[in-house]
């Protein structure tokens, strides 16, 4: 996040520089850091900017509905959330989704979900809640690390050489180069395999299944994901390899049909 200063070092430096923009953006990235909002001052102090200039970008970006005004609390809106899904690829994607995905979910109950990368992180774009309304659930929206998630193993595993190489550079930027390597020599075993099945590292009894959705050359757009967790009532409930089996169907179905007849870029 710029401040004034760093804005002021670039101007020096010859950069090109935008600084309504680069306020009305810092101020929406500060919003989305903070989940219970923040006020005027608050946002003034984050920024090192002075109140007139806070006040100002905020009046606009309330009137354009980007930010709410809750008294005197400042938060985000879900407008930007609402834009993202305009883009094309997503759109299709989500169209294309929900329905398999509600299917899946029915089939089996357990929640699904359906992330994509984006900048070294993984984007939940749609979540689907069994018809009995239990199990672990994410958030659209939310962000998730890659490194160690059953999803993030197949979103950079079904890539070319080189952008799977970027992917994992994005992911663990500050790792030991054993660590990296460990995490190379899984991907190798995912790619294999077709889908990722683990033991989640964070959730006791919590297995999450993911499958890449795969676009036109083979590479992974997203990845459909089930996270399994195990029941200690006796109720009885669909076996991992039953899971798998529905998840695999689904994921084909879903890349079959974002891929057919057409050569459409669903990059996302």
């Amino acid at each position: 996040m710029k401040t004034k200063e760093t804005e002021e070092a670039a101007e020096k430096g010859g950069a090109y520089s935008a600084p309504a923009l680069e306020k009305g953006l810092d101020i929406l990235e500060a919003l989305c850091q903070c989940e219970n909002g923040l006020t005027q001052q608050e946002v003034a102090v984050r920024l090192g900017r002075n109140l007139g200039e806070i006040y100002r970008m905020l009046t606009c970006l309330v009137r354009r509905g980007y930010v709410a005004n809750y008294g005197n609390l400042y938060t985000i809106t879900s407008k930007l959330f609402q834009l993202s899904h305009y883009h094309p690829p997503t759109y299709r994607l989500l169209t294309a989704a929900i329905p398999i995905m509600e299917e899946l979910s029915q089939e089996i109950s357990f929640p699904c979900d359906l992330r994509v990368y984006n900048s070294g992180v993984q984007i939940v774009i749609a979540s689907i809640q069994p018809p009995n309304g239990l199990g672990f659930m994410t958030r659209v929206g939310s962000e998730i690390a890659v490194a160690p998630s059953a999803s993030g193993l197949v979103l950079v595993a079904f890539q070319d050489p080189v952008i799977q190489e970027l992917r994992i550079r994005e992911s663990l930027p500050n790792q030991a180069e054993a660590e990296v390597n460990t995490f190379r020599n899984t991907l190798k075993e995912v790619a294999a395999q077709g889908f990722a099945s683990i033991q989640s590292n964070q959730y006791a009894g919590l297995h999450a299944i993911s499958f890449p959705i795969l676009d036109i050359n083979g590479f992974a757009i997203a990845a459909l994901t089930v996270p399994m967790l195990a029941r200690i009532d006796g109720m009885q409930q669909a076996t991992q390899a039953e899971v798998e089996a529905k998840l695999r169907k689904s994921a084909a179905s879903l890349s079959h049909k974002i891929t057919r007849g057409n050569n459409e870029d669903f990059s996302v």
